[in-house]
C-alpha cells in the first residue's frame, strides 16, 4: 500500500515561513512526479507547485511562484515544500500527491488533481497574526 505524510504545518504569522515534508512508506518517491496542493474551506483543491521524478522540471502557480520553492532529498527520501513571505490567503490544508506517469516533468498538466493517483492526509497552514 502506497502511502504518502504530510508533515511541518502550523501556525504562522504573516509574513513568516514554514517548511513542509512528504514521506512515503512503501515505496521511494523517486520514481513518482510529487505535487502539492492546498484547499481552503469553501474553495477548490488547488495545485500549489509539482515537481518531475528526475527533479529537474518543476511548475508552480502564479499566486506562490517566488515565494515558495519545492525541492527533493532522495537521500532522505522527502519532498521539501518551503513557503516564505506567507500570507493569509496561503491558509489551507497542503496535501501532497504521487504520480506515477511523471505528468510534471512534461508540462504544467502536473499541477492538477487528478493527475495524481497517490494522495497524503494533509497537514494544515494557518497564517494569521
Amino acid at each position: 500500500q502506497l502511502q504518502l505524510v504530510e508533515s511541518g504545518g502550523g501556525l504562522v504569522q504573516p509574513g513568516g515561513s514554514l517548511r513542509l515534508s512528504c514521506a512515503a512508506s512503501g515505496f521511494s518517491l523517486d520514481y513518482y512526479a510529487i505535487g502539492w496542493f492546498r484547499q481552503a474551506p469553501g474553495k477548490e483543491r488547488e495545485g500549489v507547485t509539482c515537481i518531475g521524478a528526475s527533479g529537474g522540471r518543476t511548475h508552480y502557480a502564479a499566486s506562490v511562484k517566488g515565494r515558495f520553492t519545492i525541492s527533493r532529498d532522495s537521500a532522505n527520501g522527502t519532498v521539501y515544500l518551503q513557503m516564505n513571505s506567507l500570507n493569509p490567503d496561503d491558509t489551507a490544508v497542503y496535501y501532497c500527491a504521487a504520480d506515477p506517469a511523471n505528468v510534471c516533468a512534461y508540462n504544467s498538466y502536473g499541477l492538477g488533481p487528478r493527475t495524481y493517483d497517490y494522495w497524503g492526509q494533509g497537514t494544515q497552514v494557518t497564517v494569521s497574526s
